[in-house]
């Protein structure tokens, strides 16, 4: 578990005061009123959204979290579509297109959990007057309220007007639908039309840092063949090693070779090998059979790779495939990748954008906010737009601890800082 601010801590930060380093604008000032005057109402909107459960696979969950949101969209003038996931297995997505001028700023959320109809996680329950436990509090429904919280002031401010803002929802952020090209195609379409791009995830569950990068996410299995014969020959000339073996030297080899370069990682979550083995990849599920006195003829692994950029992992895919095809004797191996989350390197825009957060975030009094290492972070749809746009950035929506646990929960406390932040971005943002 990540370690979390303590209250001190952010009380400190919430004091509008001492650590500014500008004077917020009379509209900033508003909008600061503006987001404290509605909290109430945006904990009771995010209390209304935890308890719809919205599993990726409970389709008509998804579109019911969907029903909830889309009239506060267009209340706000948002023209607001649905997208129907058929062609990719499932429940869509929801874009809601605010036309301005100037610059095209997308916002990126997700309506989908992890936990479907039939896990007993399912509701939202105030544990004291700063946490909220629940499924999706922090990830990420509480950063779509984020959003709304700071969308809804801009718009009372009067500072909405002209601001051109896209923000696409995606249904199966969790559990992405395939093929991937098409899941995120409205996305990846809508960050070419857009100049600036901001995650609404809660990045590393800490109030002074947000993501100017992220590892991308690609998995990989390998297959295994080799001669089978009574466990007495293995190593004669004319049997060999047998397929476990082998798996084990190319697992092996990866650890020895490929370790250590830094955010490089690869993980076998998977392994099995025997006489006879029925593999399930959809379900990574495995059944086999066989006896110790038979020399395995098959084997399989899957696991994941972990890079920051797509020159590491084209050079990483390149030595695993070496190292797959430098067979031991009387054995044969391949290698197949299964495309997944591109990486959102590092780059002078998306440090750029972070450096206007953190004048922001201390102009307001809340501290300096610094770049996470992408290690503490995993993939996110972020990743797929990244490159289409001038500078982004993510982690700015409702912070917590526990995702994808039962011990998941939201620090309320965060809400006003990420609300207050994201608003008077965007402001400043259309000023430039």
């Amino acid at each position: 578990m990540r370690s979390v601010p303590t209250r001190s801590a952010l009380l400190a930060l919430m004091c509008f005061a001492g650590a500014a380093i500008g004077a917020p604008s009379a509209t900033e000032r508003a909008l600061v009123k503006r987001i404290q005057a509605h909290e109430a109402s945006s904990i009771a909107l995010l209390e209304q959204l935890v308890n719809v459960n919205s599993g990726t696979m409970n389709f008509a969950g998804v579109r019911q979290v969907a029903d909830v949101l889309r009239p506060r969209f267009e209340a706000l003038g948002f023209k607001v579509r649905w997208e129907d996931g058929a062609p990719f297995g499932r429940a869509g997505h929801l874009i809601a297109e605010h036309p301005g001028r100037g610059r095209h700023v997308l916002l990126i959320g997700h309506l989908d959990t992890v936990f479907e109809p039939n896990h007993p996680f399912q509701r939202f329950e105030r544990i004291d007057a700063q946490t909220a436990r629940g499924p999706g509090t922090s990830d990420m429904k509480g950063g779509l309220v984020v959003a709304l919280a700071a969308l809804t002031a801009l718009k009372e401010a009067k500072a909405l007007d002209g601001m051109h803002i896209t923000i696409v929802m995606t249904g199966d952020e969790e559990d992405s639908g395939r093929p991937l090209s098409l899941a995120r195609a409205s996305l990846v379409e809508a960050a070419k039309a857009a100049d600036v791009a901001i995650g609404l995830e809660n990045g590393a569950d800490d109030p002074k840092t947000a993501l100017t990068a992220r590892r991308g996410y690609t998995g990989w299995q390998i297959d295994v063949q080799a001669r089978s014969a009574h466990s007495s020959q293995i190593f004669a000339e004319q049997v060999g090693v047998g397929a476990i073996y082998e798996l084990a030297r190319i697992l092996h080899t990866f650890y020895e070779e490929l370790h250590g370069e830094e955010l490089l990682t690869f993980n076998p979550g998977l392994i099995a090998g025997s006489t006879q083995l029925d593999f399930d990849p959809k379900n990574l599920r495995a059944e086999t059979f066989g006896k110790d006195n038979i020399v395995a003829p098959i084997a399989v692994a899957t696991g994941d790779l972990r890079t920051i950029s797509p020159e590491q992992l084209e050079r990483t895919k390149e030595r695993m495939q070496k190292i797959v095809a430098a067979s031991l004797p009387h054995a044969s191996a391949t290698i197949t990748f299964r495309d997944g989350y591109p990486p959102m390197p590092p780059t002078d825009g998306n440090r750029k954008l972070l450096e206007m957060y953190d004048a922001v975030s201390r102009d307001l009094g809340f501290g300096a906010v610094t770049a996470v290492d992408p290690r503490r972070a995993g993939a996110a749809d972020v990743s797929f737009v990244a490159h289409e746009v001038e500078m982004a950035i993510d982690g700015v929506g409702l912070l917590g601890r526990g995702n994808h646990t039962p011990d998941e929960v939201a620090d309320l406390r965060t809400f006003q800082i990420q609300s207050q932040r994201l608003a008077v971005l965007l402001l400043r943002l259309k000023k430039r």
